[in-house]
C-alpha cells in the first residue's frame, strides 16, 4: 500500500508506520490523517498483521502537532464536525484496535501528536524527546482526546498543569508521571519498541484483543463529547483567530479573551 504522508512497511508480522513529513516535523494534516485511518483500518483487518508500531521521520519530531494553517478556515460547526471525524475515524479507531499500537517517540510529540500517541497502547520514547500540549497558546485546547486521554495517564492535576501551562515536559518527567512507559536513547527506540510488541505476538492473538477492550472500557466516552463541544466553540472566538495568525506570523499573541 502507498501513500503520500506516511510509510507503511511490514516486517513479520508487525507493520511499521512512519508519518512521513519531516520538513514540517510531521505534523498532521487531513491528508496525513486520512492515510493513517486507511492504514490502520487495513492493518486491524490483516490476519498476517498481529501489532503496528507508529514513529516518525528523523530525529526531531515524532509529530509536532497538527497543521495549524488548515485551522485558521474552521468555525464551530466545521471545526466540531472534524474533531468528531478525526476522533471516530483515527484515534478512536486506534484506541479501540483489535491489535497493540506501540508508539515510539523519536522526538517532539505536541499537540495532536502528543494525542496520537496516547490513543496508542504502549509509549516508548527517546530520551531526548520532549512532550506537550500547547493548545491555549493558540486560544484552543486540544480537540482530538487529549485532555480525556491525558488525565486517564497523568491524573487529573498534572493533565491541568500541562494544558493550562502550555508547558512541555521531558521524557524523564513524562515517565515519573506515567505518561510514557520506557524512556530509552534513540539507538534503542525501535529495538525496545520491537522486544515489547515480539513478546505480545507469543500471547493469543483474541486474548489480546479482548484484553484492550476490556481495559478501554474503564472509561465512557461522556468526556470525548464535552471535549469535541469545547473545541468547536473555540473556533467562534477572536482569541482563537489571534492565536493561529500569531502562529502563522510568528509573532506573539495579544490574548482578549474575547
Amino acid at each position: 500500500m502507498t501513500f503520500e504522508n506516511i510509510l507503511a512497511e511490514q516486517k513479520g508480522r508487525i507493520l511499521y508506520i512512519t508519518i512521513n513529513r519531516e520538513s514540517k516535523l510531521n505534523a498532521l494534516n487531513q491528508a496525513t490523517l486520512s492515510e493513517l485511518s486507511t492504514c490502520f483500518s487495513s492493518a486491524f483487518a490483516d490476519n498476517n498483521i498481529g501489532g503496528i508500531i507508529i514513529t516518525g521521520a528523523g530525529q526531531k519530531a515524532f509529530v509536532a502537532g497538527g497543521d495549524i494553517a488548515e485551522f485558521s478556515v474552521l468555525n464551530n460547526k466545521s471545526a466540531t464536525e472534524r474533531a468528531q471525524e478525526v476522533h471516530t475515524k483515527v484515534f478512536d479507531l486506534i484506541e479501540n484496535g483489535n491489535k497493540p499500537v506501540i508508539a515510539a517517540i523519536n522526538g517532539f510529540a505536541l499537540g495532536g501528536g502528543l494525542e496520537l500517541a496516547m490513543a496508542c497502547h504502549i509509549r516508548i520514547t527517546a530520551d531526548t524527546a520532549k512532550l506537550g500540549l500547547p493548545e491555549v497558546t493558540l486560544g484552543l485546547i486540544p480537540g482530538y482526546g487529549g485532555t480525556q486521554r491525558l488525565t486517564h495517564l497523568v491524573g487529573k492535576g498534572k493533565a491541568l498543569e500541562m494544558i493550562l501551562t502550555a508547558d512541555m515536559i521531558t521524557a524523564d518527567e513524562a515517565l515519573q508521571h506515567g505518561l510514557v512507559n520506557y524512556v530509552v536513547p534513540q539507538t534503542e527506540l525501535l529495538p525496545k519498541a520491537e522486544d515489547i510488541m515480539q513478546k505480545i505476538l507469543l500471547r493469543a492473538p483474541l486474548a489480546v484483543a479482548a484484553a484492550i477492550k476490556a481495559v478501554n472500557a474503564s472509561h465512557t466516552s461522556e468526556g470525548f463529547a464535552t471535549e469535541i463541544q469545547q473545541f468547536g466553540k473555540c473556533f467562534d472566538t477572536d482569541d482563537m483567530k489571534e492565536g493561529v495568525a500569531a502562529f502563522l506570523e510568528k509573532r506573539k499573541p495579544e490574548f482578549k479573551g474575547q
